[in-house]
């Protein structure tokens, strides 16, 4: 793939309502994930070792955070004098909420018509995995279609909003169709999609004309019907966040080492903004077992099968296990959790006892002191 040949366009708050928890305060892109990365990282970065050097990220609102992590996009090499990294408020439109992504695609068609490259890679961002799209796009040329739609062949995580599509032996695809139950055999879409530039900007104007505005539930079965839309199947690790126990499995993932050699493929690798500070420091009577612990920890007391994010201090006599515990968390001396997300910059308190369960994490927001 040549790098002035596609061009990238990332849906930073698609589909956030179904992690309310973890979105109040963020656009679902900035939501933290593995100790250090931002779910934004995945898809930015599989664009950049593909080759993709201009990539606009569409916003809605409470994108502060986005701003910040992405800023210049220098960690992703997309800080340059000509193209590079494009953030895209909601300007154009009445208010900051989008109605879909047709919407969202009208309101930036200057920036469509100003760029020069032939094919457009849309992509949501809440699914994590390690996807090089030069093979997809030179399935997409090869095949003379009109549109490629990129999916997994599983069961369907979340049956109520994911698309599912109907893909004959020539993975031309027949019909698209949003479920309102699991289906354990089925295609689904992973809300990424490869569309000729001219051709998605003659889309998105004839699509408003018609006020077809969603493109999962409208837009793809009309392009089915009246073009060439083909597959191109996902055969590696990938999981979406569709819930907060969603969230908290897909980090618990990560202590398989065939799953973080699959995803932080060096070949590949995923970039993130760097934050240095000093290694994780482990007090004398601290134990950790099975663990992923960022850099600038301290750590005093017993912690296991959590995911430890930059800056927090775990303190003498506390007792962590199967948490998620974002970046500069406190957890005070004696507590006990177990089973728990706890969002960034919290504090609990000393002797403090939570507990969930596997199927139903304990959520604490950010800022919290419990």
């Amino acid at each position: 793939m040549r790098g002035n040949n596609a061009m990238g366009i990332l849906f930073a708050y698609v589909n956030e309502k179904r992690v309310s928890e973890l979105t109040t305060k963020r656009v679902m892109a900035s939501v933290p994930y593995g100790g250090r990365y931002r779910l934004v990282d995945f898809p930015l970065s599989n664009m950049v070792n593909s080759g993709v050097t201009k990539v606009g990220v569409i916003t809605e609102q409470n994108y502060q955070s986005l701003m910040d992590h992405l800023g210049s996009g220098k960690a992703w090499d997309l800080s340059r004098k000509r193209e590079g990294l494009y953030l895209l408020p909601p300007f154009g439109t009445d208010a900051s909420r989008i109605d879909g992504k047709i919407e969202a695609l009208n309101s930036i068609l200057r920036f469509l018509y100003n760029s020069h490259e032939d094919y457009v890679i849309l992509s949501d961002c809440d699914y994590v995995c390690n996807l090089n799209y030069k093979d997809a796009l030179n399935y997409h040329i090869k095949s003379e279609a009109d549109m490629t739609v990129i999916y997994r062949h599983t069961s369907a995580p979340d049956g109520i909003f994911n698309t599912v599509y109907t893909i004959d032996p020539e993975n031309r695809v027949r019909d698209s169709i949003v479920r309102d139950k699991n289906n354990a055999n089925c295609n689904i879409g992973m809300g990424m999609y490869i569309i000729g530039r001219k051709k998605l900007i003659e889309l998105v104007e004839e699509c408003v004309g018609k006020n077809m505005l969603d493109l999962e539930r409208k837009v793809i079965n009309y392009c089915v019907n009246n073009m060439k839309v083909v597959g191109y199947e996902y055969t590696g690790f990938a999981f979406q966040i569709t819930s907060i126990g969603a969230y908290f499995e897909s980090n618990m993932a990560l202590m398989d080492p065939k799953v973080r050699a699959e995803l932080f493929d060096p070949q590949n690798p995923i970039y993130t903004k760097t934050r240095d500070d000093m290694p994780a420091k482990y007090g004398l009577g601290s134990a950790v077992a099975n663990c992923i612990v960022a850099d600038g920890c301290v750590i005093d007391g017993e912690v296991e099968n959590c995911v430890i994010f930059r800056g927090v201090k775990v303190e003498k006599g506390a007792k962590v296990k199967n948490c998620v515990l974002m970046q500069d968390t406190v957890v005070g001396p004696d507590s006990e959790l177990d089973y728990v997300i706890v969002d960034k910059d919290v504090e609990i308190k000393q002797g403090r006892s939570i507990k969930g369960v596997d199927t139903y994490p304990v959520y604490i927001a950010k800022d919290s002191k419990v």
